[in-house]
């Protein structure tokens, strides 16, 4: 682990807090697992048990001092119950935000911006790798065109199954009229998300999730536009 050190230090990192936190994280860290990077809280005035986050190839883990620093308080999130991250920079550092798919939000706040910034480029990539495994998988086999063409038409079917078994019927006790109004605003959103931040576009998740509460979206329309709203950030 030690070695991969020389990786993640930067002018912005005190190697021996680095040392430090990996040293604690050794006896923790699954077969396979490699720490990708490390940020660690850096407050205006001085802080002696700064917050500290990691980002490995299966999960995030936040480090947490306890005890007068005699211990740490870890917890982790696998990268599958991932949704989305973020970076808002500020005058005093910048804050790490990510959102879990169970709607649960967790920020880091006061991190040096070169830190926040390739924590966040990190996880962009390993989010990207889950949406995009096969880029992963190295070709050997000459695949004919038809056959990619059968394969496609099976994944269409399957991911049309998918949409018709998940699908929600809308409550009766909403109007039709509401709801093709709240349809057509989806719709309108959609088509300008290019332009939005990140803020923005993880509040219209959250939006998105109020709708489907209340019934005024099916399940599959929620999927999809969360799928677009997350390619977007």
């Amino acid at each position: 682990m030690f070695e991969n050190l020389k990786k993640i230090l930067n002018e912005d990192q005190d190697p021996k807090s680095i040392e430090k936190i990996t040293s604690k994280l050794e006896n923790l860290l699954m077969s396979n697992e490699v720490v990708g990077y490390i940020a660690v809280q850096k407050k205006p005035a001085v802080t002696l048990f700064p917050d500290s986050i990691v980002v490995t190839n299966k999960r995030i883990i936040l480090c947490k001092p306890k005890n007068l620093g005699f211990s740490m308080e870890f917890v982790d999130y696998d990268w599958d119950d991932i949704a989305g991250s973020f970076v808002k920079e500020g005058i005093l550092g910048s804050e790490f935000t990510f959102s879990t798919k169970t709607d649960l939000t967790l920020t880091v706040d006061y991190l040096p911006k070169t830190q926040a910034r390739k924590l966040y480029t990190y996880a962009k990539e390993q989010l990207d790798l889950l949406k995009n495994p096969a880029q992963t998988v190295p070709l050997v086999d000459v695949v004919s065109p038809l056959d990619v063409t059968s394969e496609a038409e099976e994944v269409e079917e399957i991911l049309a199954e998918e949409i018709t078994n998940f699908a929600e019927i809308v409550p009766s006790t909403q109007s039709y009229e509401k709801f093709e109004e709240s349809r057509e605003n989806i719709v309108s959103d959609e088509k300008s998300l290019v332009d939005l931040s990140q803020e923005v576009l993880f509040e219209k998740l959250q939006n998105y999730k109020r709708l489907l509460d209340n019934g005024l979206i099916m399940q599959a329309e929620y999927d999809a536009l969360k799928k677009e709203v997350l390619s977007k950030m």
